[in-house]
């Protein structure tokens, strides 16, 4: 038979409890689940890295996987918690934006809100939600409940402007940065489709107190200390540094902004 999937990505970190306590939940709910960890490093609070590290992965793994994600600033608010069906997948987490890249072009979406607390771990503490509501919830889903057993539709969910960029004229785009991996690059959230091909013309990023004005094709292409511009595998523009780091050679990180103009 085969066993149900369940990914996690958190802002947790490793150095704490709050994962393997999550792991624990679901385990002791549906002990035959094979949970794989897409990642736990996601930069505190920070939503926008956390829709695209998610958008970067789940649709490599087979249909029928569950995605619990917990980047939640807004645990124990009015935020809404939800089951979302989609693309063949189930994602489990708040509904404060952290699936607006993943879900974004998957077609249709079914989304309930996580009302029915049977299904969550009690008593449900006001900070840990992804212990006591995500956790077991997707333990339940692996185990076979239906998703209309865990409450009513949702309707709309939050979407997250700062995934996206925004033109501001017809040559000039303002964007934020999404993720710094761990190579130093830099990914902005200009997705390749959104602006011209800027590898055949002239442009300009700036981005803090750099002008960044280079393209290039792969990191070989480029000279050595010199920051450039490269089309990544997730095919969002990334300012990098060849055989170097982008982000300790300039200081920009997660959240900062960024403009593009072209020509």
């Amino acid at each position: 038979m085969k066993r149900p999937l369940i990914t996690l990505l958190t802002d947790f970190g490793s150095a704490d409890h709050y994962v393997a306590a999550m792991k624990g939940v679901i385990l002791s709910i549906c002990p035959g689940a094979e949970l794989v960890d897409i990642t736990h490093e996601v930069q505190p609070f920070q939503i926008a890295e956390g829709a695209y590290l998610l958008a970067q992965a789940w649709k490599y793994f087979p249909a029928g996987s569950i995605h619990v994600v917990v980047v939640d600033p807004g645990v124990g608010s009015s935020r809404r918690a939800v089951l979302v069906e989609a693309g063949g997948h189930r994602f489990v987490g708040p509904d404060n934006g952290v699936f607006s890249l993943a879900l974004d072009g998957v077609g249709s979406t079914a989304v309930r809100q996580l009302t029915e607390t049977r299904y969550f771990r009690h008593p449900v503490s006001s900070t840990f939600h992804g212990r006591d509501i995500f956790a077991p919830v997707a333990g339940h889903v692996a185990n076979g409940v239906a998703v209309a057993e865990f409450g009513p539709w949702a309707g709309e969910m939050v979407q997250l402007p700062a995934t996206r960029p925004l033109r501001v004229s017809e040559r000039e785009w303002v964007g934020t940065v999404l993720h710094v991996d761990r190579f130093g690059n830099i990914v902005t959230n200009l997705d390749w489709k959104s602006v011209p091909e800027i590898g055949a013309g002239k442009f300009v990023l700036k981005a803090g107190q750099y002008q960044i004005d280079r393209y290039a094709q792969n990191y070989a292409a480029a000279e050595e200390g010199e920051l450039f511009l490269l089309r990544g595998s997730g095919d969002y523009l990334e300012i990098s540094l060849r055989a170097g780091s982008a982000t300790k050679d300039t200081g920009i990180s997660v959240g900062d902004g960024v403009r593009l103009t072209i020509g």
